[in-house]
């Protein structure tokens, strides 16, 4: 059984012969009484200070958990967001090299067909060439061969007036090839 302050302050003893002054015990009982009902109060002032302070508690506990799980989602995200980033940059990286290659590889090509251009214009310049030095070998040939079937006439210097006679000098038969 829990006893009160007021249990104590109302409490009476029964008298016995030489017993104790009653009014010095209601004197201490009513002391002790007041000083149980302050340390009540105080107890219970405490009892509510530590319920506060453990709604503080479990408050800051709720935020520190939501916090750790934003560390952690925000973590979460960084990570993925990084293997994107990864990711992408090696797709980039993987296509600008395989767009290097491709330019490479047209660059050679074309290289190699203008090596082959280039290539196929001196031989059909040395093919002009031994053309152009056979035709005129063969026209020298058929002058030479015309000269030995007809030889030179020489016009009479009287015919030509102020000069050459234009005539004359297409009927004589001069090589323009030759120096003389």
């Amino acid at each position: 059984m829990r006893i009160t302050p007021i249990d104590i302050a109302h409490k009476s003893f029964g008298k016995k012969m030489m017993g104790l002054d009653a009014d010095e015990v209601m004197d201490f009982l009513q002391q002790i009484a007041s000083q149980m009902e302050s340390l009540i109060q105080e107890r219970n002032a405490l009892k509510e200070g530590i319920r506060e302070k453990e709604l503080s508690l479990m408050e800051y506990k709720e935020r520190d958990q939501v916090l750790k799980e934003t560390i952690a989602t925000a973590t979460q995200m960084a990570d993925r967001l990084r293997q994107d980033a990864e990711r992408e940059a090696k797709l980039i990286i993987a296509d600008a090299q395989q767009k290097a290659e491709i330019i490479t590889r047209d660059s050679r090509d074309s290289l190699k067909k203008m090596y082959q251009e280039v290539s196929d214009l001196k031989r059909a310049r040395m093919q002009f060439e031994a053309n152009l030095k056979a035709l005129a070998q063969a026209h020298l040939s058929l002058l030479e061969q015309g000269e030995k079937y007809m030889p030179q006439m020489q016009l009479p210097a009287h015919n030509i007036v102020g000069g050459t006679n234009p005539a004359a000098a297409r009927s004589a038969n001069v090589s323009p090839l030759s120096a003389e």
